[in-house]
């Protein structure tokens, strides 16, 4: 496996244009998985299907994504990255489309599917690529603008399709998230530059992932903070309306509010993973707890609700960088392929969580999906703890991390 090297020097503003190509790629796609969440009870409502059903609308991109991510990169190892990239906004755009056009739920999930396709091979195949198109100097600050796309997706993507789908329909939501694709798809043709495949990530070199000790700890801390987080912020909207009893645009705000403390969240996680990467991840991991198991109480009012649903955007921002960097300080040497365990992890334990959260809520109520989340996310803590605390796990940050 060869060395992955940058691609040939060009102008710092073409190389940045580059870069911020890929933060609007994944903000695209991370806005078009998790715009369901703002939109849930209108899109059910459209189906004649319930909350916890229409669910599915989350928990499907995930469970493809976690399957894609593996099979697309190892598929396509030998191939242009530029190419599949682009080849994959090309994906999105169609499935957008399917979705606003949708006459059936069982259509709507085909173009869930799409996306889920597309995350799983973007994510694993451009999260990684900032070392190719800046300087070695500058690979910490173009990593953490590139997951920057995380956060805000729930800054503008859903309080922005949450209000265009309630001041036009739904379906107008996606046909805007369709013609982002385009946008991002020309950008990418124009400002990538060739990126023939440099690392070949192999199932040998996945499975050596796998066995170390550092990753599988990584493993079950992300599939718990994840579970406890997508068991409950599938539901927001819901509680919002239900127990909080806010107007439409009242959750439009409050769903900005908590996309905004997310950026905080990530830029703050970012510095905090080069010098602290396990107290950080377990502040992430008891501030959802708190948020999450306060809600049912406190967020019955208004200011109580908005206090905790910010909270919780700013622990919950710092989650995504966390965990990337625990798994990409396992796997130091093979980026690619702790990129692609990430993100299959990431998604599989997704679906999963709005899938457990959707059981909940129709079976019991969505304020106990809230304590069951709560509940998840106290044992993501404990358990990292205890697992991390007699053995150095963590060791010092890749270079690109410690550079922010």
């Amino acid at each position: 496996m060869s060395t992955i090297t940058q691609a040939r020097p060009r102008p710092p503003l073409i190389s940045w244009l580059a870069v911020t190509s890929l933060t609007l790629g994944i903000f695209a796609i991370v806005t078009s998985e998790i715009l369901p969440i703002g939109l849930l009870t209108d899109i059910g409502a459209d189906f004649g299907i319930s909350d916890g059903i229409t669910g599915l609308t989350m928990t499907l991109p995930g469970i493809v994504a976690a399957v894609a991510a593996p099979a697309v990169t190892l598929a396509t190892a030998r191939l242009d990255r530029r190419v599949m990239l682009c080849a994959l906004v090309a994906v999105l755009a169609v499935a957008d489309v399917l979705a606003a056009v949708a006459t059936s739920y069982w259509i709507m999930l085909v173009s869930r599917v799409l996306v889920g396709l597309t995350i799983g091979g973007f994510w694993s195949i451009g999260a990684g690529l900032s070392a190719r198109l800046v300087p070695p100097r500058s690979v910490g600050t173009a990593t953490a603008l590139i997951f920057s796309a995380v956060p805000l997706g729930s800054v503008l993507g859903v309080p922005a399709g949450t209000f265009i789908g309630h001041l036009a329909g739904w379906r107008t939501a996606f046909l805007v998230l369709a013609a982002l694709s385009v946008v991002v798809l020309i950008a990418l043709l124009m400002l990538l530059p060739p990126l023939p495949a440099h690392e070949v990530t192999s199932g040998r070199v996945l499975l050596g992932l796998l066995r170390a000790r550092g990753t599988r700890i990584a493993l079950l801390a992300t599939f718990l903070i994840v579970l406890a987080h997508f068991g409950t912020y599938t539901y927001v909207t819901p509680f919002l309306q239900n127990v909080t009893h806010l107007d439409p645009a009242a959750i439009s705000a409050t769903l900005l509010a908590y996309g905004i403390a997310g950026t905080a969240g990530n830029f703050l996680a970012s510095k905090a993973v080069a010098t602290a990467p396990r107290a950080a991840f377990l502040t992430c991991g008891g501030l959802i707890a708190l948020a999450t198991l306060l809600l049912p109480v406190a967020g019955t009012s208004t200011a109580g609700a908005v206090a905790l649903v910010v909270l919780w955007g700013l622990a919950y921002g710092g989650v995504p960088v966390c965990s990337q960097a625990w798994f990409m300080n396992a796997a130091s040497g093979t980026p690619e392929a702790a990129t692609v365990v990430f993100t299959s992890s990431f998604q599989a334990t997704f679906a999963l969580g709005a899938l457990a959260g959707g059981q909940v809520v129709d079976a019991f109520s969505v304020s106990t999906a809230m304590i069951c989340g709560g509940l998840t996310a106290l044992l993501m803590a404990a358990a990292s703890w205890s697992l991390t605390r007699t053995r150095r796990v963590f060791k010092e940050m890749p270079r690109g991390w410690r550079s922010h």
